[in-house]
């Protein structure tokens, strides 16, 4: 089952699948959000974002006066994300995805003209300054200030996790700006220039081996009093609002899970053990059939989430229970993947005995970090449990 399978929705899809084939770049196949590992993969990556704009494939939700496409269907973007994800092309930088929805909603006149055109067109790459070592689920708990001082503001902390933040020419920044009220609201919103003063970027080498993610360090960065995005104290909410127009990651995890799951067939298939395949044997055959049981649940589970976000019946619950079911299981079909060879399963990309050119191995060592970002399963546990089925508090 597609979303938008028997509507016209199918045609459009037949329509993006088409382009995505056709314009997608060549990158090696990698599994999660990833960065460019070169400028040729930049140049790439700025190329292809500037495509899906102008195709109206993304961005078709913004201001007609700014590139957006009027009458525009909104469950249009679920059948985008899914169809990039089948085909496992690159997705453009978040970043500028959830910037522009800020500056589209609370931004200045001078912020969207300036701001928007380019990151449609591809020629600035965003990065997302939200998480801190002591902050990450617990975002409002984050320690980088901006106080005022003149005209201007002067920025020190810490980011971390800040993908694509090594190519990023401009930063959405969150920092307390009053230290006094409470947690939620002594927070601002801000656009950060990367090429600043006391702007410095450390890529983090990885369990796979690339460095996606980055260390920024704020040391008295002084931001234009215009770089503030909305008022001071407004930085929750905007950043909130800007997260809920990302609902395409529903969809998205449901191809994902489907797409691991042929592979893991594929891989089976494919593998000999004891002198026949895998896939006859009855143990593994159970393995799979289990897996696919999941999946389908994943699959149910998000399909009546973006049925009931399009009847305005949207849950507390939908968005925290469909991504910590794919996650968990995403990891634990990666984790059977990586055993099923066995010690060939651990071999690297480039190593030629390495199964499936280590797909797999790429997979698994990726598979965790699904579980953490955007709320780890721990957080999304205590979220259905306290906000939803109305269970006790831990203790603090």
């Amino acid at each position: 089952m597609e979303f938008g399978a028997g509507t016209p929705l199918e045609e459009f899809r037949r329509e993006v699948r088409a382009f995505v084939a056709a314009r997608a770049p060549r990158h090696p196949v990698r599994s999660g959000v990833r960065s460019p590992e070169d400028e040729a993969e930049l140049k790439e990556l700025r190329r292809w974002t500037a495509d899906l704009y102008a195709a109206g494939y993304i961005g078709a939700d913004w201001p007609e006066e700014y590139g957006g496409t009027p009458g525009h269907d909104p469950l249009r973007a679920f059948v985008v994300g899914e169809e990039m994800a089948r085909a496992r092309a690159p997705m453009p930088a978040s970043g500028g995805s959830l910037a522009a929805h800020a500056l589209i909603m609370f931004g200045t006149e001078e912020q969207k003209r300036g701001h928007l055109p380019r990151i449609r067109s591809g020629d600035d790459v965003w990065c997302q300054l939200f998480s801190e070592p002591d902050a990450g689920s617990d975002l409002a708990a984050l320690r980088t200030t901006a106080v005022r001082d003149g005209g201007a503001w002067a920025v020190n902390g810490q980011k971390v996790w800040t993908t694509n933040g090594h190519w990023a020419r401009y930063g959405y920044l969150l920092a307390r700006t009053d230290p006094d009220a409470p947690k939620h609201k002594g927070i601002s919103a801000f656009v950060l220039d990367m090429e600043l003063p006391g702007v410095q970027v450390r890529p983090l080498r990885e369990l796979t081996g690339t460095s996606d993610f980055n260390e920024v360090f704020l040391d008295d960065v002084r931001l234009p009093a215009d770089a503030l995005i909305g008022a001071p104290g407004q930085g929750w909410t905007i950043a909130n609002a800007s997260l809920a127009e990302e609902r395409n990651g529903v969809g998205v995890s449901v191809v994902q899970a489907r797409m691991a799951w042929d592979d893991l067939v594929a891989l089976a298939r494919g593998l000999v053990v004891d002198g026949r395949p895998a896939l006859d044997r009855d143990d593994v055959r159970q393995r799979l059939a289990g897996f696919r049981a999941e999946v389908d649940a994943c699959a149910l589970l998000a399909h009546g989430a973006m049925a009931r976000w399009r009847a305005g019946r949207e849950r507390m619950i939908d968005a925290p229970a469909v991504k910590l079911v794919f996650s968990e299981l995403n990891l634990r079909m990666a984790e059977y993947a990586v055993s099923l060879p066995g010690a060939a399963g651990v071999l690297t990309e480039g190593d030629p005995d390495a199964v499936a050119a280590g797909r797999w191995q790429d997979a698994y060592l990726y598979a965790r970090a699904y579980t953490i970002a955007g709320g780890s399963s721990e957080i999304m546990r205590n979220i259905i449990a306290e906000r939803v089925l109305g269970l006790p508090r831990e203790p603090r």
